[in-house]
């Protein structure tokens, strides 16, 4: 339980890096001030309101943050429609029609690591057990379904739109995550002024979200509700700190999301293993040997596959990104899974031998296999009945 709980934590500070720096780069790019102030007043900003208002206010923000999302998609479609002159010339130069290397990998990566990723956001869990009924549910995850698919295609289709007028990469070479913000760049102002609002907007909304997610996390399941929540909510405004220092110096915002990514694709196939009735002897001392085996596999690929120890350590960092057109993120991605569970029967015939050479040693009888039950018997006053009932006992680690 403590190895998921890291695992959540650490993907939580990821994203919250990743949002910090992507907010702190789109002021850059719409206005060429420093970011900075912004990133800062945001987290003080964050931090009061979530410490005053809890959960609460996290939900309410999403509902603001919802309306805000439907306002910069319709202002920028229409002004994009309005202002933006396509290059016929850079539509076939830029390539971006064609198949390519890329493309094509990118149809197994992405399902990949966003499905394994998701498992670690506790911001979703959340919002899921907070739903009033599974109905209740189900309609929420059917309209933000189609919601989001929308918002992507159109958000998306704006890179494509930057590349063929010229907005991107320009003159300043700015990464292509930013494609969207570099077209709207040369919007009017007044466009710019209102996108930028919505901007910052949308990442407070996202950021209170990961803050509360933390402290939830942090409180229930690395700590068990022993400490006290005010205690809990100052470890995490320390570590905005770090949060924001690195925020600042990170390269690119879809490298840190790679990371958290990857290491995910490692942990949770071992994890979900786990989840299966037929698989009761599958241990955590399994899930977390798998997982860390599945980061070791990359690196033994990345090893192999570059020549050198060094490349393979970079490519557990995603150092070349997804667009090096070579084999290394796209081997990353099956070496990480696929070794997470070759790791995890390894380690699962270790434990076995260990535990069988025990209980030869001691002249106990070998259980290791044994589906645990718990037999309970219950008797009804009427009918004498005894009814015997199984349940799974708590897991064991070894």
């Amino acid at each position: 339980m403590l190895y998921l709980s890291f695992m959540t934590l650490v993907t939580l500070f990821l994203y919250m890096v990743a949002e910090l720096s992507a907010v702190g780069q789109v002021v850059n790019a719409l206005t060429g001030l420093d970011g900075l102030p912004v990133i800062i007043v945001e987290c003080v900003v964050t931090t009061i309101y979530t410490s005053l208002g809890g959960f609460r206010i996290s939900f309410l923000t999403d509902v603001i943050q919802g309306a805000m999302v439907v306002g910069l998609i319709i202002i920028a479609t229409i002004t994009i429609g309005v202002k933006a002159e396509i290059d016929r010339d850079l539509i076939d130069s830029s390539g971006l029609t064609k198949a390519s290397l890329v493309g094509w990998q990118l149809v197994y990566i992405l399902p990949v690591a966003v499905l394994t990723n998701d498992f670690f956001l506790s911001n979703f869990w959340l919002r899921t057990f907070s739903s009033k009924t599974d109905k209740d549910l189900w309609i929420g995850v059917s309209v933000a379904t189609v919601a989001v698919l929308c918002i992507l295609t159109l958000v998306g289709a704006t890179g494509l739109i930057a590349a063929w007028t010229g907005a991107w990469p320009g003159e300043s070479d700015i990464d292509g995550s930013l494609a969207f913000f570099a077209l709207l760049e040369q919007l009017p102002n007044w466009v710019v002024g209102i996108v930028l609002v919505m901007v910052v907007s949308l990442s407070v909304s996202a950021f209170d979200s990961l803050q509360s997610a933390m402290i939830s996390s942090a409180s229930n399941d690395l700590f068990r509700n022993r400490l006290n929540i005010w205690i809990i909510r100052v470890l995490v405004v320390l570590i905005i700190i770090p949060t924001v220092v690195i925020a600042l110096k990170a390269p690119s915002i879809l490298q840190i999301f790679l990371i958290s990514d990857l290491a995910s694709a490692a942990t949770i196939p071992p994890l979900c293993l786990g989840l299966i009735d037929g698989f009761y002897w599958w241990r955590g001392f399994e899930v977390v040997v798998g997982g860390l085996g599945g980061i070791l596999t990359v690196f033994i690929y990345g090893t192999i596959y570059y020549g050198d120890a060094k490349s393979g350590g970079e490519l557990i960092l995603l150092e070349q990104g997804l667009y090096a057109g070579d084999w290394g993120a796209f081997g990353a991605f099956v070496a990480a899974p696929v070794g997470g569970i070759i790791w995890g029967f390894i380690a699962l015939v270790v434990r076995l031998s260990v535990q069988f050479v025990r209980a030869k040693s001691r002249g106990e009888r070998f259980d290791a296999l044994d589906r645990p039950i718990a037999d309970a018997e219950a008797e009804e006053d009427d009918a004498q009945l005894v009814t015997e009932v199984h349940a799974p006992v708590a897991g064991k680690f070894f």
